[in-house]
Parts: C-alpha cells; structure tokens; sequence
C-alpha cells in the first residue's frame, strides 16, 4: 500500500471517529437529561459500546500512522558469509516451559462441540387438521375469504401457517361442539348444587329444562371459534408492543453503528448478533433471510418485511430506510433523527400509562374498598327489614367475598395486560 493510501485511509478512520464523538456527546447529553432508570440503563449500554469501538478505531489509526513512519532511505545490507551449521533435530514442545506444555495439551485435548440442528415437527393435532381440512382451506384462501386472518396470522409470527392454523381452527370449533353436545345432555338431565349431593336429577319438565341449558350446544363452538379466530390478532397487538419498547433503544444502537460508514446490511447483523432485542431480532432475521436466502435486493427486502411487520413503527423505519437508500442519503441522519422521534414518542406513551395507572387506582379503590361495604350494609338492612332478598348472614359474606375476589382477578389480569414489557 502506498503512502497516499495510507493516508486517504487515516483520513477515513478519522472522519468516523468525529461521527462517533458526535453520537457519544447525544447519548451523554440525554443521559443527563432523563430521570427514568430503564432508559438511563440502555443509554449507558450504548455508551460502553460507542467506547468500544472507539478504543478499536484508535488502534487501527496508530496502525495506520506507523506504517507511514518510515526512514527515507535504508541501508543496504553488508554481505555476510554465511556458514552452514548443522542443528540437531528437537521437538518443539522440548524447549517450552512446564506450564506451556500443560496448556498445548490442554488445547490439544478440546474438541470442537458438534452444533446440532433441530427440526421442528408439527405435532399429531396439526397433521391431523391438515389431513382433513388442507384442501378446503386452500381453496378459501385462493378466493380471498380469510385474508385478515391470513395477515394476522403473518404479522403475529405464530409458528403455524395459515393453512394449518385455519384447520386447526375448524377442527377444534367441530370438536367443542360435540363437547356442547356433551354439557347439554348433563345439565339438561342433572343439576349441580353447591350443597351435597352436589349433582342431583333433574325434576323440571323437559320443555322448561331444554330452554334452560340449550345455548350451550350454541356458546361452546361459537366462542372457540370466535376466540382462536380473533387471538392471532391478541398476538399481533401484544408483539407489536414489545417491538415499540425495544425500537427507540435499538435505534440509536443503529445510529452509533451506522456512524462507523458500515454497509447498511451490517448494521440488522449486528444488532441481531447483540440478543438484547429479542423480538426485534425475529424482524431483523426476516430481513435478512430475505436478502441472504431468497436473493432480494436490501431495498426490496425493506419494503417486503415493512408490509408485514407486526409495529406500525417499525414498518415506517424500514420504508423511510428503503427511501434513503434509494436517495443516496446518509444513514447516521437518518437514524438519529428516528431515534430522537421514536424516544418523545417513548416518553409520551410512558407518561400516559402512568396516568391511565393512576385512574384504574382510584376506580379500584371505589369499587373494591367503597362499593362492598354499601353493598354488605344494604344486604343487612333488607335482611332486617323484610325486604326484598332475605338472606343469611353468611351467604352475604360469602357472596361479598366472592365478588371482591373476582374483581381483584379482573384488575390483576387487566394490569398485567396493560404493563409495558421490561426491555
């Protein structure tokens, strides 16, 4: 390599290292700015590993800089008779020190691990749904009668295709329907009692008892089939949420990444590489089986995964990425004025679940706190007086407990819900 090169190559080395510094002073400027100890946690992350590459890029500068330290002129060198001496033959390991020779062996002795590949099988259930509804829901796909489900299914990365999932779903909609047939004839025939004999014959007539317990010959298929109909859309919903946690973060990652002139390919590899965006790492993995596996351009790629990500969010990156590289933009600007929208943005959603926590608190305080006791003092009253329900003192107990059990359940389970993912 010549002395110009060298030098273009210093001054390329040199204008990465003034990006990086640029995005380490954002990165250290924001982390004084915020008081929120998650978002304080990814930033110092990001930190350490602008540091990283920093210290990696000054090591390769001095590389480069002694190889243009040179003398102008060198010496020839004086010739030597050289005389031929012979040397006795001695194994290598002879002249190391104990402790080397223990560490070869040790080397010597450590096998490569062998990396096994495992298949996942559909399991007997699937098959099954396959063997008997494949071919009618192929043709109900081709007639563009399931396409919703068909894109929930896509977006939400559930581990079945649409086609066996939707036979999945036909055959288990059949099979609660004959388990609706089976409660039916039960309750039509039985009574169930909280008191013994907990079940006990039936003694209403046959026309008022059908009446009573025919819907759940109707409920029990209708609500597996609505149910496994609308859940690949829960789980598109609940991936999407996840993805929006972790793509601020993830974001100014790319930005730090980009600022070292990296093809843009490299940066979805190493992010990927990193596991510390686990469902962004299934995104990023699709993009790049598309370009690695099936051949696809980056920009084509881009907008394919686009159209079927789970997050708005994301699909509105990898668009504006795809326009960028058409334009011959500059990624680092591109990702750090991303990142610098996607952390208001982030800041924003925060700052409405902590208020939307503070309504639910005063509700569950009302109606768990307030609510039973009116409620247990009106029982007692009527009780007393003759009015209305006349019930004992410990159904009203129990009857009380029952319910602020079931409320506690539904606000637990309404919480959990709602409660953003630690990232």
């Amino acid at each position: 390599m010549t002395i110009e090169e060298t030098i273009e190559e210093i001054k390329k080395i040199i204008f990465k290292e003034k990006r990086m510094m640029i995005e380490f002073n954002s990165l250290n400027n924001y982390l004084n700015n915020t008081e929120d100890e998650q978002e304080r946690k990814m930033i110092n992350g990001q930190i350490i590993r602008l540091k990283d590459s920093l210290k990696k890029m000054n090591d390769e500068l001095l590389e480069k800089l002694e190889m243009i330290d040179m003398p102008t002129q060198i010496e020839k060198p004086k010739e030597i008779a050289v005389q031929k001496i012979k040397i006795k033959k001695t194994k290598f390991t002879e002249k190391l020190p104990e402790i080397d020779k223990e560490i070869l062996k040790r080397l010597k002795g450590k096998k490569k691990k062998a990396v096994k590949i495992e298949t996942k099988k559909p399991s007997p259930y699937a098959r099954l749904a396959n063997q008997l509804f494949a071919n009618k829901v192929r043709e109900l796909i081709k007639e563009k009668r399931l396409t919703i489900l068909e894109k929930d299914l896509i977006k939400s990365n559930i581990s079945y295709t649409p086609i066996s999932y939707i036979s999945m779903l036909i055959l288990t909609t059949i099979l609660a329907g004959f388990a609706g047939i089976i409660l039916f004839v039960f309750f039509f025939l039985f009574n169930l009692s909280p008191l013994l004999p907990i079940i006990t014959r039936a003694t209403e007539p046959f026309g008022m008892r059908f009446l009573k317990v025919f819907w759940i010959i109707i409920l029990a298929p209708l609500a597996t089939g609505l149910f496994m109909y609308f859940y690949p859309s829960l789980e598109k919903k609940s991936a999407e949420d996840k993805i929006n946690q972790e793509l601020p973060f993830a974001t100014i990652h790319m930005a730090a990444i980009s600022g070292a002139m990296i093809e843009p390919i490299k940066v979805f590899s190493i992010i990927s590489a990193t596991k510390e965006y686990p469902h962004l790492e299934k995104e990023f993995n699709k993009l790049l089986n598309e370009i690695n596996i099936y051949g696809y351009d980056l920009v084509t790629a881009l907008k394919d995964v686009a159209s079927n990500s789970p997050s708005q969010k994301l699909a509105e990156m990898f668009n504006g990425l795809a326009m960028t590289i058409t334009s011959g933009g500059s990624l680092y600007d591109f990702f750090e004025k991303r990142s610098q929208n996607l952390l208001f943005s982030y800041r924003l959603d925060r700052e409405k679940r902590t208020k939307t926590a503070e309504t639910f608190m005063d509700i569950y305080i009302s109606v768990v706190i307030a609510a039973p006791m009116i409620l247990m003092l009106l029982l007692m009253m009527m009780k007393i007086s003759g009015l209305g329900l006349s019930l004992s003192t410990s159904t009203i107990t129990l009857l009380i407990i029952g319910a602020v059990s079931l409320i506690n359940t539904i606000f637990l389970v309404f919480l959990q819900l709602k409660q953003p993912e630690a990232s």
